[in-house]
């Protein structure tokens, strides 16, 4: 199921939640702006390859727009226009200062070469640029996008409008990027299960992990809890897996794997898995940290053996397997609660930009640690309160701060 169902869906039943009106409804669904673009690109053989890229502007009520840009050969219009709606709720449930926004160039970035990485890049801001600002909308890295795509794309505005360093967040700590800021989304991951799991008298040491996705979230997902004493017992990319019941050596696999860019399958020291095959795995938490739309009733969602599944991803479940997992007393724990991580520490390197004050990494985790926990509780309390799903009391929160800015700027 694509991203943008997805979204539309779990929209709807939240704004019931939320006592939205028809009037507030569609002001809140549809995007602000939305821009499609030709990204043409010199390749190394010197051919003219011509890519296409998007930037979704979904909502600007609450502050600039914020969202990170994805290079992906399913970026298409539908997929960034769900992620951008996705960052209007996330940074509305964080309560930081942004809107939401997402970009997308359809392209796969492992079949290109680091020239034309970089040259993807520069001909996507070239034709987003009149978008782009520190008050008006704001980039992050997403997936197929690291904080060397960041630095460029920092340059290519720069050219335009003088040095920036507030016109994109992840970028390298040099060029004005904040401590703390690569790991922030899976540090963001581990304190929701932390305050779960104190809630409902669990414990993460000792307990049993599955990863599915071990890219940027994944993979620093796995070291921290692993640094909590957990079992990541299997973990998957793209290309296939592996499974340890005794738990992996996670520090390698990590140097292995996220740091040297080789798949985890040619790790040694666990069983081969298939994706397919991972949601069969017992676990005690369940984490999908890759792509949309992964856990669904056709594909894998009876098959799922966990107390908890932990939405590193965006959108990874569908909402028919939503209810499913519901039905059998599994928690699911929201994604743009989950995952927020990463825009709250975004908005902190932002606010250290304007500034033009560093923050130490000590600060940037306190803080962190303080807004989403703050986050968690008002689902938590929401949740409790209305007898209602975790995603549709988190979905409410967001919604009605979005609505009430909307109100009181007239619209």
């Amino acid at each position: 199921m694509p991203t943008g169902a997805i979204v539309r869906t779990q929209f709807d039943t939240a704004a019931d939640l939320a006592g939205l009106d028809a009037s507030q409804r569609r002001l809140l669904q549809g995007p602000f702006r939305s821009v499609s673009v030709e990204v043409p690109v010199r390749m190394d053989d010197g051919r003219i390859e011509v890519y296409r890229g998007y930037r979704i502007q979904h909502s600007g009520a609450r502050g600039p727009c914020k969202g990170g840009i994805r290079f992906h050969p399913e970026a298409d219009e539908a997929e960034v226009l769900g992620l951008a709606t996705t960052m209007t709720w996330k940074t509305a449930l964080a309560d930081v200062p942004f809107g939401g926004a997402k970009g997308g160039v359809q392209v796969d970035p492992r079949t290109l070469s680091q020239r034309e990485l970089e040259g993807v890049t520069r001909s996507f801001t070239g034709r987003i640029s009149l978008m782009l600002g520190p008050y008006r909308d704001v980039p992050a890295p997403d997936m197929g996008t690291n904080p060397q795509v960041m630095a460029w794309l920092l340059d290519e505005y720069s050219k335009r409008n003088g040095y920036s360093p507030a016109v994109v967040t992840g970028k390298p700590v040099a060029l004005g990027g904040s401590l703390g800021r690569e790991e922030a989304t899976a540090q963001g991951v581990v304190y929701v299960m932390e305050a779960y799991a104190a809630d409902e008298g669990l414990a993460i040491e000792g307990s049993r992990v599955v990863i599915q996705g071990f890219g940027n979230v994944g993979a620093h997902t796995g070291r921290l809890l692993h640094e909590r004493g957990a079992r990541v017992i299997a973990v998957t990319d793209v290309d296939g897996g592996l499974h340890n019941d005794q738990g992996l050596d996670i520090p390698r696999l990590f140097a292995h794997a996220y740091q040297q860019r080789k798949p985890v399958a040619e790790f040694v020291g666990g069983d081969a898995i298939t994706n397919e095959a991972l949601w069969r795995v017992p676990c005690d938490w369940l984490i999908p940290a890759a792509l949309g739309g992964v856990i669904s009733k056709d594909r894998n969602v009876n098959d799922i053996e966990c107390g908890v599944v932990v939405e590193a991803a965006n959108a990874p479940t569908t909402p028919i397997a939503d209810k499913v997992l519901e039905s059998r007393g599994v928690t699911v724990l929201p994604d743009f609660l989950v995952n927020a991580g990463g825009v709250i520490v975004s908005y902190f390197e932002w606010a250290q930009n304007l500034q033009q004050h560093p923050w130490t990494f000590e600060r940037v985790n306190e803080e962190l640690h303080r807004k989403i926990t703050a986050a968690y509780r008002m689902v938590r309390d929401l949740r409790r309160e209305r007898k209602a799903q975790w995603r549709t009391a988190a979905y409410a929160i967001a919604l009605q701060r979005v609505a009430e800015a909307e109100r009181l700027r007239g619209h």
